[in-house]
């Protein structure tokens, strides 16, 4: 990562698809990176919260730098002048794909992820669904062809990932690739062991 996108923040925003627990370690990895972090949590993200993980959403908003409401469309990252590293919609539902592939902004997290379409910044969809529809498909192609790179979290049987906590952190660790984020947090291919390592507090 570059001393110049080091200075900006990194934009993360939660959806309600299954897979809360991706969002909360990238905030957790860049929060122990030093990489400053802007976060959006959708209401139904904050179930998927309290479902999936034993934290609260007020403990996940606390791993923030700076915490918006996903209502609020005269917050900071719905403005183009608002620049940042890039945008990791971590998980991603079908519902936020769909509303991105065809330039919606009802609430913040689709107006920020416009944004970072239209000002050609980086915009990485952690999209969670299985199986996966024609439309689904067709909503993954359009934001791609958009500038969007769509990275669903799949596991790398080749890093031999031994724990639920090793696949999270391969697949978020690929997602930093995407940014330009430097971390050690996963296996590459040709190491000969993993290189992993733990998120502080665990």
């Amino acid at each position: 990562m570059t001393d110049e996108s080091i200075e900006r923040p990194v934009l993360v925003a939660m959806t309600g698809a299954t897979g809360a627990i991706y969002g909360v370690r990238v905030l957790e990895t860049l929060r122990d990176l030093g990489v400053e972090t802007h976060l959006v949590v959708s209401r139904w993200a904050e179930a998927t919260i309290r479902t999936e993980t034993d934290r609260r959403p007020d403990e996940v908003r606390a791993l923030a730098t700076a915490v918006y409401d996903e209502d609020d469309l005269a917050a900071p990252p719905a403005s183009s002048v608002f620049e940042t590293a890039g945008m990791i919609v971590a998980p991603c539902s079908m519902r936020t794909l769909a509303a991105v592939a065809n330039g919606l902004s009802d609430n913040l997290i689709q107006r920020a992820a416009d944004v970072h379409l239209k000002e050609g910044r980086k915009l990485l969809l952690l999209v969670r669904e299985s199986p996966l529809s024609v439309i689904h498909l067709e909503n993954m192609l359009r934001v791609a062809k958009a500038g969007a790179v769509v990275a669903p979290p799949v596991p790398a049987f080749y890093a031999k990932l031994r724990t639920l906590d090793d696949m999270v952190d391969h697949t978020v660790g690929r997602a930093l690739d995407q940014l330009g984020v430097e971390h050690e947090r996963i296996r590459r291919w040709g190491e000969r062991r993993a290189v992993l390592r733990p998120v502080d507090g665990q």
